[in-house]
């Protein structure tokens, strides 16, 4: 009998509690490379068959029946990287290109630090001994980045305003739905305008010192640059509120936390790694068969929908172990592959690595964060913890 890898219960608890139906669904196709699925598609388990699809632009798109343009398009337009393929994606993605430089996510990321104050203040109140809610730790810190994004300076309504609008919208999708209802899509869009008026504003004032200002300097029409913010906004936020307390709570059950905050940026990058491949931040990809076509020799036909599993493909190798090879086929599988490589890679990267650099300051005395209570969210399109404590324990130990 297989053993059970010690993250494995929680991070069940999460995955079910975010996506009831369609999870257990998903992972009851996990032995099968390639297998159709009722009410949700033709499921691809297998890495190796998931990244041939992902790169096969001439058979598979992001466009069409049960593709994630019948769900964004109805709210953010059709100018934006989600919904968009061929020339046209890859002269925005250039356009969009400067603005996720790794010197510029970490001058966004600093200056939300520094403005919200969330991240000094989790190293102070863990450095005096208290107990804090890291979840809502990082859900205020991502909340900064989007108040930064949005032209809005992050003051604590601000930020609880913008979280709110975002989740409000993430919420509604569903993977067994192709798209949205028309109420959904009409409230939806409500959201995002009251959430994107500022950015529209700044990219109006032309300030090179906001996101919209610069996206107006890069050349980007308005369309264009509301439909950016709102798409980074709305996929982009979700994943770093997901994975940190994950990341936090997996390094925990399987004794890695000091590692993950020693002073060691190898070991650090290899364990975010893996915690990305074991976490699944995209749990799946959707792609509409454009002409018919096999995958994995299954044939599929032109409107079929094809999910690909990327919980089931990534989390094959087994649980969380820092120290494995990683198969090329499974490695970023979680961001994508090919053109749609996600572009906002950088940015999360840097909002984690701000987070866990906040905890390894409260631990430098050889205190290591314990999780104490902890809950998974539900009704969220990327599985997260609602809550989940951390305090700091006696100097090398790791148990609570």
């Amino acid at each position: 009998m297989t053993a059970v890898a010690p993250e494995a219960p929680w991070e069940e608890r999460v995955q079910r509690a975010a996506h009831p139906l369609a999870y257990p669904a998903l992972r009851s196709a996990r032995h099968r490379p390639v297998v159709r699925v009722p009410r949700i598609g033709v499921v691809v388990s297998d890495a190796a068959v998931a990244r041939e699809v992902l790169l096969d632009l001439d058979h598979f798109s992001k466009v069409g029946p049960g593709a994630p343009s019948d769900l964004w398009t109805p709210v953010l337009g059709p100018s934006v990287l989600l919904n968009m393929e061929g020339a046209e994606h890859a002269a925005l993605r250039r356009a969009l290109g400067p603005l996720f430089a790794p010197r510029a996510v970490r001058e966004l990321v600093s200056g939300a630090a520094d403005g919200g104050g969330v991240l000094p203040d989790l190293t102070r109140r863990l450095a005096a001994g208290e107990t804090v809610d890291l979840a809502a730790a990082v859900t205020a810190q991502a909340g900064a980045v989007i108040c930064g994004m949005v032209g809005l300076p992050p003051t604590d309504d601000a930020v609880r305003s913008a979280m709110s609008a975002a989740r409000t919208i993430t919420g509604m999708v569903r993977l067994h739905r192709h798209g949205l209802t028309r109420s959904q899509v009409a409230r939806a869009r409500a959201v995002l305008e009251r959430l994107t008026a500022p950015a529209r504003a700044a990219y109006d004032d032309g300030d090179p010192a906001t996101v919209p200002g610069r996206m107006r300097d890069l050349g980007l029409s308005q369309r264009e640059a509301m439909g950016a913010v709102g798409a980074f906004v709305l996929t982009g936020t979700e994943t770093v509120q997901s994975f940190v307390p994950r990341l936090l709570a997996i390094a925990h059950d399987t004794g890695w936390t000091g590692r993950l905050l020693a002073d060691d940026a190898q070991v650090r990058r290899r364990a975010v790694e893996e915690g990305l491949r074991v976490t699944v931040p995209t749990p799946a990809m959707l792609r509409a068969v454009r002409a018919n076509a096999s995958v994995g020799g299954v044939p599929v036909a032109a409107g079929e929908r094809v999910v690909i599993a990327t919980v089931n493909c990534c989390r094959a190798a087994g649980g969380f172990d820092p120290g494995r090879p990683v198969d090329p086929a499974v490695r970023h599988l979680w961001f994508g592959a090919g053109p749609h490589f996600c572009l906002g890679m950088p940015l999360a990267i840097a909002q984690v690595d701000a987070v866990l650099d906040a905890l390894a300051a409260a631990s430098a005395d050889g205190r290591v964060p314990v999780v104490g209570r902890r809950r998974a969210a539900r009704g969220v399109l990327v599985p997260a913890y609602r809550s989940l404590e951390l305090r700091l324990g006696s100097p090398g130990k790791e148990t609570t």
